[in-house]
């Protein structure tokens, strides 16, 4: 029963204890003699005092009311009755000297004087309300202590054991003489252990059919008990195991970590008959107890003082099981108050025992050849920037961030167009603050109940959410169901992605850490090494600096199963439906005052499949729109940090200060990347560290200037042609008239026109939908810029599992579109110097997208011809010639154009400080690895490897090519060759070329080329498709000519793929900088969520109990290769330009920093790409593979382990190449 349902239910059953006609006789009861009788001492406590004093005056005014009711029944007149109701009330003043007695209260409103104040009735009401409420109050918290103590005493704790022999002996111990003491009997019981096993071994029961069909179940029953320790509900898991045990089917689903895991618990708490009982079942389940099984034993005895020759006999099992007892104290983790309990026991036992000190790590040095020079000791030449605030700015920004994580949510004003504030809007307000305070009431209430049900399954045995609804505070789970209503789109939003989304939001709240006090001492020491006004005895990197503090790592967090989050999700989302109820008033106003749903459930198709949706309420979403409220709530971890991130330590520890943040981003419930990178050796994954912590060192600022001009076209109607989303009213409307929905009802509409109609309204709604998506997006980027507008913020970072880099928040970041990366620029500035000037003019012309097969002078001296343009559009960019609004990337020449006219118009343009990003971009990067790995002279050539005195275009090129398939073709009379003269253009075969390389297939690269040619207006839309067919395949005969050896190493790749998906095996292999890289491409396991609003069925791809997915597996190899190259390169010149003391930060093969620096990024990024391929890679690999895949002796036979190793000794042979002329290449990245 809910606190609420409890309260009222206490409030009925006070008013049954008193009779209505004789109120005075209750006066003689002992609770309320200090309200009836006279004033006198208590030796009762204050809070006591206080409680008796609030009960005494409910009861008076239950007197009150009972005395009312007799009245009325008498026929008396209401006034007379209202009179009788105030004249008491005032006997109840506490300069009375105490109540009257019923009977004087009585004969007083006899005799009342009919001017009487009002007052006073209105003071009853309230007070009796107030009463109301502390009584609740009181008698809900009574109940909750009383549910939860009787709902323990449910649970059980004695485990019924299927060994008969264990069974006796627990049975005969149970019942034992005071001689035969628990702690005695552990140690027997420890003796007769199974010998040799480790805990490794005994990990998960033998003989118990495949391990991988119960991986997932484990995983679930794992995460259930972990939420029961989180949450106090220690019971409720060893319930459970003790159910589970019970039961040798479900036996097989346990393991030694998870009865490790509630002996634990047991032993923090002292309770050393429920840790007994749990030891019973490991030895039942044939396990051998390990170093945490010790420890956890071992403390309880410490914490319960006892005897040392118990604490002697299990330390001498624990020795004969090989096991260590120095391992207690250096293998297992415990916290400082588990130690000293640990060790107390040890010392009972062994009295002169001093536990080891914290290993010392060896030294860890990176052996990657590429990475030698940046942890060379003592380098003179390296100069590690700093930032530009001093210790105590940087301290005061900390202590900002803090507050913001703790609270683990921001709360920002909308940009959107204020309203005026007319009574429409006040009142709607008005409205909605009533609506979410009564559905405040109602999600706790259905919060309660659900938790009550889940808790009852638990009970029962069943893996219920109970423990996972304990995680956050009611009031948490409330905020966070009324943020998702106020954010649900008016389309509506998939049941089951809406879930996953809640249930992630739920996870990550769980894992924040509470270690304030000891993270602002170090960090604040971490900080001398950044700070602009501070000094460090060495210079180092800035994970050096903080692994040397002492820093201890944070706890790993395991993951939930995707079956979890979905189904926890699932759940809150039907609370919220439940609970979100309004007035059928607001949605037709002469409907009768009941109550409708906000939230409906309804079925949609998109992409052919049924989906279900939960659609808000057309009333409820025109209430949300006239109310017009500016507030947007996000999560902590979605906006940018306030102060410099964590550095990267290891995969789960960096980036924000509490909330764990893992270094390889995955699709939700895969553990193969994790995994493979905690058995990574930890030196070999420096390099990624320290690149990705270099990276979130970066400070930004809001462009002001670019914000305010963006923000007057959002809040108008936008400008789609420049990227500012128009607002809903701009959307297409369904068709009116008969071509109006409801005209295919018309009889006279043919099925042909009905088809059409259906055609056109998907077409609108589709989008409708785009526009309300792409307002969404830049409605949250525009917020968080105008939120941001004047402080300094940091970007963390993460990384795919190829290797490559994104920011953690998603919303606002430099990796978005033109409009988002015109928004940022360098919070720290650097004097132009004699070259920056030069290179922020190239920097504008490479904006236009002209000049690009020009030489730099040529752009130089085209920026110059164009400075009168170039001034106006900075002066005047929305009300003059506007020539920044024809570039290919407008809104960033803007800003480059504001830059420059500030610059030239400086006293001393050498000296003027700029913050502006100056962006070198690889000329499509895909290829120049692929030239540079097969030693492709001609293709070196087409992809500026090579030194030329003007740059080349490869999509020119096969654009050139293409024209020359496309001009002997018409010549031979191919109808669509002729209708395609005049239109094969480098913009129409650029994004297939770009993308080929990354594995795009035909399919894929004829919906580019058929999307381009639907732009052209002048095309004739007949022939698209024909057209398109007929063009990709004159793009990949182009590419095969001019890139001989990219396609054989493609080849290679692909097969190599197909047959390791063969042997049954997933494609793994290591990148140049040593992060482990696996392909999470599986066949799709269906996971099915029974019950509620409806059955979700999802597929999920990371199961690796699954086979792999050839297809994808080998399609896949290709492009993820590549993007593993080109991400080690990105981090070597990120580490190399670190260690020069340069601002950098990238995308993906776009690299940015000062203008004043550009040069030296150039040349370090040239040198990096020619010390990258001069490993042999793909040798590498080969002998990797055949290592990781043929070396297999059971699997040597096999015909396909067979055909993969006569592949992998294939490798494509190189060409002739030099690697060396890269560095002179001026045009490699430009």
């Amino acid at each position: 029963m809910s606190a609420v349902r409890w309260g009222r239910g206490a409030a009925g059953f006070g008013r049954a204890l008193w009779p209505a006609g004789a109120p005075g006789l209750l006066a003689e009861e002992g609770a309320l003699g200090g309200v009836w009788g006279r004033k006198r001492s208590s030796t009762a406590s204050p809070c006591e005092q206080d409680r008796r004093k609030d009960w005494g005056h409910a009861e008076l005014l239950e007197v009150l009311k009972a005395r009312v009711r007799q009245l009325q029944a008498e026929g008396v007149a209401e006034v007379t009755v209202k009179r009788v109701a105030k004249r008491v009330a005032v006997a109840r003043a506490p300069e009375a000297g105490g109540a009257q007695p019923p009977r004087q209260a009585q004969a007083g409103a006899e005799g009342a004087a009919p001017m009487l104040s009002s007052r006073w009735a209105q003071k009853l009401d309230d007070d009796q309300r107030l009463m109301e409420r502390r009584k609740q109050r009181l008698e809900g918290k009574l109940q909750k202590h009383v549910e939860k103590v009787a709902w323990q005493k449910q649970l059980r704790s004695e485990p019924r054991l299927l060994s008969r022999k264990l069974a006796s002996q627990l049975q005969h111990w149970e019942q034992g003489a005071p001689r035969s003491p628990w702690e005695e009997q552990l140690a027997q019981l420890l003796q007769e252990a199974p010998q040799g096993w480790s805990g490794e071994a005994a990990a998960a029961p033998a003989d118990r059919g495949p391990e991988s069909r119960l991986e997932g179940q484990r995983q679930r029953l794992l995460s259930f008990f972990e939420c029961c320790l989180l949450t106090g509900n220690l019971p409720l898991a060893h319930h459970l195991l003790v159910t589970h045990h019970s039961k040798s089917q479900q036996q097989r689903l346990l393991t030694l970590s998870m009865y490790n895991m509630v002996m634990l618990g047991w032993a923090r708490q002292g309770s050393f008959k429920e840790l007994m009982y749990v030891f019973f079942m490991l030895k039942d389940a044939g396990l051998a107890p390990d170093l945490r099984s010790y420890a956890a034993a071992l403390q309880c005895m410490g914490r319960l003082d006892q005897d040392a020759g118990t604490i002697r006999r299990c330390l001498k099992q624990m020795a004969q099981d090989g096991l260590q007892l120095q391992g207690l104290f250096t293998a297992v983790p415990l916290s400082a108050e588990e130690r000293a309990e640990l060790l107390r026991a040890v010392r009972k036992a062994k009295p002169a025992f001093t536990p080891p000190r914290p290993p010392v790590p060896p030294p860890q040095v990176n052996t990657s050849p590429l990475l030698r020079e940046i942890y060379a000791k003592q380098d003179p030449t390296v100069s590690y920037p700093r930032l530009h605030l001093s210790l105590k700015e940087l301290q005061g920004l900390f202590r900002q961030q803090l507050r913001v994580e703790m609270a683990t949510t921001v709360t920002v004003e909308s940009v959107e167009k204020v309203p005026l504030l007319t009574k429409e809007v006040l009142h709607a307000r008005k409205t909605l603050a009533g609506l979410r305070t009564r559905w405040r009431t109602a999600l706790y209430r259905e919060l309660q109940e659900t938790k009550e049900s889940e808790a009852h399954a638990a009970r029962e045995g069943r893996l219920s959410l109970f423990p996972y609804l304990c995680l956050l505070s009611e009031k948490e789970i409330v905020g966070l169901l009324l943020q998702t209503l106020q954010a649900l789109p008016a389309q509506g939003e998939s049941l089951l992605f809406l879930a996953h989304e809640l249930g992630l939001r739920v996870f990550k709240r769980k894992q924040l850490r509470n270690e304030v006090q000891e993270l602002e001492q170090r960090y604040s020491k971490y900080l001398h090494l950044l700070a602009s006004d501070t000094q460090v005895a060495e210079p180092c990197l800035p994970r050096q600096h903080w692994e040397a503090l002492g820093a201890p790592e944070a706890p790993h967090e395991q993951p939930w199963p995707v079956s979890v989050v979905v189904q926890l999700g699932k759940q809150l989302a039907e609370v919220l439906v439940r609970a979100a109820q309004m007035p059928s008033s607001l949605a037709a106003p002469r409907s009768p005052g009941t109550l409708i749903p906000v939230l409906y459930h309804v079925y949609s198709f998109r992409s052919f499949r049924q989906i279900g949706i939960l659609k808000p309420h057309p009333a409820f979403t025109q209430l949300l729109e006239t109310a017009a409220e500016r507030t947007l709530t996000f999560e902590s971890t979605d906006v940018p940090m306030l102060c410099p991130p964590l550095p990267w330590t290891s995969p789960h520890s960096g980036a924000f200060l509490l909330s764990p943040t893992k270094m390889m981003r995955s699709v939700e419930g895969s553990q193969q990347h994790q995994l493979l990178l905690e058995r990574c050796p930890p030196a070999e994954l420096h390099g990624a560290l320290d690149a990705l912590t270099q990276l979130g060192n970066c400070a930004w600022r809001v462009n002001g200037r670019i914000l305010d001009l963006v923000l007057e076209l959002f809040t108008d109607k936008g400008c789609p042609r420049l990227g500012v989303p128009a607002p809903p009213s701009e959307a297409p409307r369904p068709p009116e008239g008969r071509q109006a929905p409801k005209g295919c009802l018309l009889p006279e509409v043919s099925p042909a026109e009905k088809a059409e109609m259906r055609r056109e309204l998907a077409r609108r709604l589709k989008v409708a939908r785009e526009m309300q998506s792409l307002r969404a997006d830049a409605l949250y980027r525009l917020s968080l810029a105008q939120h941001l507008r004047h402080r300094v913020f940091w970007l963390p970072h993460n990384m795919d599992f190829r290797g490559r880099t994104y920011p953690c928040s998603p919303h606002f970041n430099h990796l978005g579109s033109d409009l988002a990366r015109a928004l940022l620029e360098f919070a720290q500035g650097r004097p132009l110097g004699p070259h920056g000037l030069n290179w922020l003019k190239i920097h504008l012309v490479n904006l236009t997208g002209l000049k690009k097969r020009e030489s730099l002078q040529a752009r130089r001296d085209y920026a110059d011809e164009l400075m009168e343009d170039i001034l106006d559009s900075a002066d005047r960019p929305m009300t003059g010639r506007k020539w920044w609004m024809e570039a290919d990337e407008p809104w960033q020449a803007l800003a480059c154009c504001m830059e420059v006219a500030q610059a030239v118009r400086a006293p001393d343009p050498t000296a003027y400080v700029s913050h502006f990003p100056v962006h070198q971009d690889g000329s499509c990067n895909g290829l120049q690895h692929y030239a540079a790995l097969g030693r492709d002279s001609v293709g070196a050539a087409s992809v500026n490897l090579l030194p030329l005195d003007l740059p080349q275009d490869v999509y020119s090129e096969v654009a050139a090519q293409v024209e020359v398939f496309r001009r002997q073709d018409a010549e031979q009379g191919v109808r669509v060759a002729q209708v395609l003269e005049g239109f094969i253009s480098r913009k129409v075969v650029k994004q297939t070329v770009m993308t080929v390389v990354y594995g795009v297939t035909r399919y894929g690269g004829r919906l580019q080329i058929e999307k381009r040619l639907r732009e052209i207006h002048d095309f004739p839309q007949d022939f698209v498709w024909e057209a398109s067919h007929y063009l990709v395949r004159q793009v990949f005969n182009s590419l095969q000519e001019m890139f001989s050896g990219t396609r054989s190493i493609q080849r290679w790749l692909t097969e190599s793929a197909r047959l390791i998906s063969h042997t049954g095996s997933a494609v793994e292999w290591v990148t140049p900088l040593g992060i482990p890289v696996i392909q999470p491409y599986h066949r799709d396991s269906k996971v099915m969520i029974k019950g509620g609003l409806q059955s979700l069925t999802f597929s999920s791809s990371v199961d690796t109990s699954q086979k792999p997915n050839t297809l994808k597996q080998k399609n896949g190899f290709p492009p993820n290769f590549i993007h593993s190259l080109d991400s080690s390169h990105m981090m070597l010149t990120a580490l190399h330009c670190y260690r020069k003391g340069l601002t950098f930060v990238s995308v993906h093969d776009c690299f940015w920093t000062h203008a004043a620096d550009v040069a030296v990024m150039n040349q370090v990024c040239r040198e990096q790409f020619v010390r990258l391929h001069s490993q042999p890679i793909l040798h590498n690999l080969s002998r990797f593979l055949i290592k990781r895949f043929c070396s297999d002796p059971r699997t040597s036979k096999s015909i396909w382990v067979s055909r993969l190793m006569d592949t992998l000794l294939s490798v494509p042979k190189a060409g002739t190449f030099n690697l060396e002329q890269v560095k002179h290449s001026t045009y490699f990245f430009s």
